[in-house]
């Protein structure tokens, strides 16, 4: 499909000004994608390591943090109850933690979701990854998704906040609107999926979202992304963070066939 993606920011930019969510830029922004990653630090400093399993076990944890300190990545992303463990554990890594907030369906109230934020912060936590309430989004109220995310950057306003839209769930012209009302509540990045949807990322919905927010704003594919051939799709679409289970294993694919440096290919 070939998508307008001019249309899809007009749309969306008229959507915020009607709601009196902030005045978006004067035209679409124009943000080149990052280059491809050229050695296993570069790699690794795109990756979100993730462990959110429902099922996961203590010893499970263990032996994933343990796996995390061996790549430099940018977070390992876990549930609450994990935060303290993880930030323990990874203390002089400069791997950070990652916390997920009001996973995975963001039908929480915006005031439990800021409480969760801060319980992260006070835990440990460098970053959060939280989940609108999606309903609201598809619903057209955007005032009440701009003050769910707001509740939870004025929690912790000290820390990465990255906004989980759950693309899959969603139209073009609603992952637009949804983008841009999170970039004008102060998300740092907008995050494609949770990985408990239908659906995970998608190049069409990482260049939907690159297209509409500011380059001040990152955009994180997260959800299937499960080879470096994917990985580099998402970066080519304009990915400044990739979420994913199988990090360390991509990371020492790639080091076993091109070592820590050089150009790296899927």
């Amino acid at each position: 499909m070939s998508l307008d993606l001019d249309a899809l920011w007009q749309k969306a930019s008229q959507a915020v000004e009607e709601n009196q969510l902030g005045q978006p830029p004067p035209g679409r922004p124009q943000v080149a994608a990052l280059p491809p990653p050229a050695t296993v630090f570069d790699l690794a400093q795109l990756i979100d390591e993730t462990l959110l399993r429902p099922d996961a076990t203590d010893q499970e944890m263990d032996a994933f943090l343990t796996r995390a300190r061996e790549f430099p990545f940018k977070t390992v992303c876990v549930h609450g109850r994990y935060v303290a463990r993880a930030a323990d554990t990874l203390l002089g890594s400069g791997v950070g933690v990652a916390c997920v907030i009001g996973f995975p369906h963001g039908a929480q109230a915006a005031s439990a979701k800021a409480a969760e934020a801060q319980l992260a912060e006070g835990a440990g936590a460098s970053e959060l990854d939280m989940v609108i309430p999606i309903g609201a989004l598809r619903s057209g109220r955007l005032d009440e998704l701009g003050e769910d995310i707001g509740a939870v950057r004025q929690a912790a306003p000290r820390l990465v906040l990255k906004v989980i839209l759950e693309t899959s769930l969603l139209s073009p012209e609603e992952m637009a609107t949804g983008a841009l009302t999170a970039a004008l509540a102060g998300a740092d990045l907008v995050k494609t999926s949770t990985g408990f949807a239908s659906g995970g990322a998608t190049v069409e919905s990482v260049r939907i979202l690159r297209a509409v927010v500011p380059a001040t704003v990152g955009v994180k594919a997260s959800g299937g992304v499960r080879s470096l051939a994917e990985l580099f799709a998402m970066v080519a679409a304009g990915a400044t963070r990739i979420g994913t289970s199988r990090g360390h294993a991509l990371l020492t694919e790639f080091r076993s066939h091109h070592g820590t440096s050089g150009l790296a290919r899927p």
